[in-house]
């Protein structure tokens, strides 16, 4: 019975608790009603045991019936100090349950007491260390849970005191006991920290939590993926959080988990809304709700509701239809979550309710719930801050205050960069945005809607976009582990490329090569910010470093695109038309590009596509700069692009045409890249595997650059190539290159031995200033809101280089291999990169689809020449 007992505990430990409920009612069965002393205390031991498992898988009113049941069994027990730790086992056990159906302050009571106990069981040298952890732990969690930050802290902090004192002198059965408790305490300090917003740290215990469960008990993983999704949720990663939680919650099921399937489902509802699928994201909450309700968790039923609610008022604010019942829902929800102390996700729903009301033209009952929905606490997550703040801006749109409502605006983006300043790594600064994003939209729409100067209209488009290249990165830190995974990961993916030619079942390959994906990107997000941020520059900064330039910041309010063109010290607005036309006129230009790349075509389809690459081109030409035309006259020019744009090859439009263009992705990032102080340094070449010899034969570009070191053929390896860009003044790369649009920075370039990432390239010390993308489409961007464009090349900018010249759609071998070779004779010249691509492009715009992106210095005389 013993052997059944701790059989049942060791399958609850691991999640398993249909096998767990078996082996204890089993126990149980065994026993019968069998009076002696130490049969009675293995019969508490199991209903206590089986308190928590029913809880769990059935409702917590039958366990608590366990529990009263093994108290009402402690009296028997001969003695007074045994008696004691029973009901503080009991009272421990009982305010577990509580806190997992998240009547919080209650557990709180009972874990305090419990805690007591232990720690006076333990000053009168009665060894009861195991049982004090226990209680520490879960004291530590629910006042996490509760907001009780310092107090959660000092409850782990003691617990782990208490675990490294008893491992000096326990028992070989003991020891792993309490090797597993520190690891939980590891594990309970990531939910700790996404509590308090500091989703780096939170990230860091989350990848040290993994690795040691890996080696002792790997059956918490699924639970922690879960949570771990909570902090990419936090962190804007939607598809990440997603991908981890679609691997989790198959694997919850399996172990019959019913109520932490259901918070994963709940966060995975919660990913779906962030990615804009409010139906699914409905869907899911509501699953979600139906398990917590099964097992009666009315609480977390309530959060589930509130995710459900979420998407409900997504799509209702998206459709412009605000149902009469929606707003009163809402507001009964608010109460519901506000009965079980759920005190921001009350708030939340009020907040839901007063954006609902707004919308249905209810100021004065928008503004009196306002008025008394309770502010939020220091420690609530960022999307409810967000949330606060759009709805004061939006009560005060409504009420004519427009200054008020950009004031609410500044605040809420000012908070939100606070958030983006702490994260370490490129996607957790990118992903932030989406926090942001409908406090940008407001701002950006009551700009233009009041006629405001387009010097406004470019303050706060500069607010709102591309903030992930307002840093100045930090140097990356030595990470040994990480560059195993990344050569691991390297090997699979051509294992992976390798068995789709042959045919052979990839099933296990590819999942390893999923799972491997994800730990690379987390072992990249360090416990330290990403960089250092740079103010947003001010339109006279940016105007002077202009010169005789100008600059225009293509901006999307609603179904309009609008433009601020920036020349001769003053910034200009022009209305473009609709983003929609804009937006597809630039795809089918892309996509014309695209078919007319191959060398070797029939001339009729030349004809054809070239004649419908040139009538899109001159339609684009025709709304986006045709308007500007007077303003741009003959100078160069700077484009920040937003959406679709980003992919537009611009000097194939008839306006730029032999015209220098750089593109960049905020006049900031221009600013910061422009203004950077020159090195001097070596030229590198390399040529990649797989070429043709026209692209292939990098040595030729020796002739521009004497003495510029050449790695290719067998040479060309990623670890060579590494060492030879880091410190580069001017890199050309003629590799077969891929963008990954689902996981920007894994885009690549083909080497010898395999891939080299953007990811590695962001790990460079001193990133080359210019790189040239000689033979790939390495210039495309995934595009996440707020204009936060992540590929290759913008890898390559965010992590300190200052020019990358790439094509944005695919180019033939020999039209990349003459238009680079012209190219890299003006360079040699002393030409600045953006005169000699338009140089180099206008000979055969169609076939020569490169862009200048970042910055183009003016050069001052030849580069590289030794």
């Amino acid at each position: 019975m013993n052997a059944l007992y701790n059989e049942g505990k060791a399958a609850c430990f691991a999640w398993r608790y249909r096998d767990a409920a078996r082996l204890q009612r089993h126990a149980l069965r065994l026993l019968g009603q069998a009076s002696d002393p130490k049969d009675i205390e293995l019969r508490i031991r199991i209903l206590i045991n089986l308190a928590y498992i029913d809880a769990e898988v059935r409702t917590f009113g039958v366990g608590v019936a366990h529990l009263r049941t093994a108290d009402g069994l402690v009296d028997a027990l001969p003695d007074e100090t045994m008696r004691s730790d029973f009901r503080a086992m009991i009272e421990g056990q009982h305010g577990v349950m509580l806190m997992r159906v998240r009547r919080l302050e209650e557990a709180i009571d009972l874990l305090n007491d419990a805690v007591a106990i232990g720690e006076h069981a333990l000053a009168a040298g009665r060894r009861r260390h195991s049982s004090l952890v226990v209680d520490l732990i879960n004291s530590g969690i629910v006042n996490s849970m509760a907001g009780h930050v310092a107090a959660a802290r000092r409850h782990y902090a003691r617990a782990a005191t208490v675990i490294d004192k008893a491992l000096l002198d326990a028992t070989p059965d003991e020891r792993p006991w309490l090797i597993t408790q520190a690891v939980v305490i590891q594990y309970n300090l990531c939910e700790l920290e996404i509590r308090v917003g500091d989703i780096p740290a939170a990230l860091r215990h989350f990848e040290e939590t993994s690795r040691r469960f890996r080696e002792i008990d790997p059956g918490p993983l699924a639970n922690l993926r879960a949570h771990q999704a909570e902090a990419l949720l936090i962190a804007g990663l939607a598809e990440e959080a997603a991908k981890h939680l679609d691997e989790a919650i198959p694997e919850l099921r399996r172990h019959d988990d019913r109520k932490d399937l259901a918070e994963a489902q709940m966060f995975r509802a919660a990913a779906a809304l962030m990615d804009g699928d409010p139906q699914t994201a409905r869907r899911i909450a509501a699953a979600a709700r139906r398990g917590f309700l099964r097992r009666g968790s009315e609480a977390w039923a309530a959060l589930a509701s509130l995710t459900g609610l979420r998407a409900e008022v997504s799509m209702a604010l998206d459709r412009g239809r605000v149902p009469v019942t929606l707003p009163d829902k809402a507001l009964a929800l608010a109460d519901e979550l506000a009965g079980h102390k759920l005190v921001d996700e009350a708030t939340a729903a009020g907040l839901l309710a007063v954006r609902l009301l707004l919308r249905r033209h209810a100021v004065d009952s928008a503004a009196e719930i306002l008025g008394r929905v309770r502010a939020l606490r220091r420690v609530a997550p960022i999307d409810h801050r967000m949330l606060w703040r759009l709805c004061r801006a939006e009560l005060a749109e409504a009420r004519g205050d427009y200054r008020g409502a950009l004031h609410q605006a500044d605040l809420g983006l000012v908070e939100l960069g606070r958030v983006r300043d702490r994260m370490g790594g490129l996607e957790l600064v990118c992903g932030t945005a989406v926090h942001g994003r409908e406090l940008g939209t407001l701002a950006i729409r009551l700009v233009l809607e009041r006629n405001q100067p387009a010097s406004r209209l470019f303050v706060w488009s500069e607010r709102t976009r591309a903030q992930a290249y307002r840093y100045e990165p930090a140097a990356p830190i030595d990470n040994p582990v990480l560059a195993e995974r990344v050569e691991e990961y390297r090997h699979l993916s051509q294992m992976v490329r390798g068995a789709v030619l042959t045919g052979e079942p990839r099933r296990e390959l590819l999942a390893r090569h999923a799972a491997l994906e994800r730990e690379v990107m987390r072992l990249g997000w360090r416990d330290t910010p990403w960089g250092k941020p740079r103010p947003i520059a001010a339109l006279k900064e940016v105007a002077g470093r202009l010169g005789e330039r100008v600059l225009i910041s293509f901006v999307v309010s609603g179904a309009e695109l609008v433009a601020v063109a920036v020349a001769d010290g003053r910034a200009r607005q022009v209305t473009l038309g609709s983003a929609a036309d804009a937006t597809a006129a630039a795809r089918e230009l892309h996509a014309d590009l695209d078919a007319m790349s191959p060398d070797r075509l029939p001339a009729p389809l030349v004809a054809a596509v070239s004649q419908s690459a040139r009538t899109r081109a001159a339609r684009l030409d025709e709304q986006l700069l045709v308007p500007l035309r007077r303003i741009i006259a003959d100078r160069e020019v700077v484009i920040v692009p937003t959406g679709a744009l980003y992919a537009v090859a611009w000097g194939v439009l008839p306006s730029l045409r032999g015209r220098p263009v750089v593109v960049a992705p905020s006049a900031t990032a221009w600013f910061a890249a422009e203004g950077q102080a020159g090195r001097t340094g070596h030229t590198v070449l390399v040529g990649g595997p797989g070429l043709p010899a026209a692209v292939g034969e990098v040595g030729r570009l020796c002739e521009y650059h004497p003495g510029a070191e050449l790695i290719d053929g067998d040479r060309a390896t990623v670890a060579a190539v590494l060492a030879a860009l880091d410190g580069a003044e001017l890199a050309h790369v003629a590799a077969h290159g891929v963008h990954e649009p689902e996981n920007a920075l894994f885009s690549y370039l083909e080497l010898v031995d395999g891939a080299l990432y953007a990811h590695e390239m962001t790990r460079l010390r001193n990133p080359p200033q210019h790189v040239v993308l000689a033979a790939c489409e390495l210039a495309l961007s995934r595009i996440r809101p707020g204009d936060e464009a992540l590929g290759f090349a913008g890898a390559l900018l965010a992590a300190g280089g200052r020019t990358v010249t790439a094509a944005v759609s695919r180019v033939g071998d020999e039209a990349a291999a003459t238009a680079m070779a012209d190219y890299h004779a003006r360079l040699a010249d002393g030409v600045a990169p953006a005169v000699a691509l338009a140089e180099a492009t206008a000979i055969d715009p169609l076939r020569r689809p490169f862009v200048v992106l970042g910055a183009s210095p003016r050069a001052s005389g030849s580069i590289s020449r030794w």
